[in-house]
């Protein structure tokens, strides 16, 4: 097991943590930049979410349900 990575196939990201940044800070796109995903973070951060809160509200299902990964494809540690 390496240093980024807590079991098989999840990554060192926390859950709960992307999940709160989604719900609170979302339409910045900062929940994108802790999971490394900086370009897609930058792109919600200049169109407010994209769509003004759609792609943030649709970051927020997938996360809640456990489908949302990191830059490197991982699943977010629970």
């Amino acid at each position: 097991m390496t240093a980024t990575q807590t079991a098989a196939g999840t990554g060192s990201k926390s859950w709960i943590v992307t999940l709160l940044l989604c719900f609170f800070l979302g339409v910045l796109g900062v929940h994108r930049f802790y999971v490394g995903k900086v370009g897609t973070g930058i792109l919600m951060l200049i169109t407010f979410g994209g769509g003004f809160g759609i792609w943030a509200l649709i970051d927020l299902i997938m996360i809640a349900v456990g489908k949302f990964t990191d830059k490197q494809g991982l699943a977010l540690a629970r």
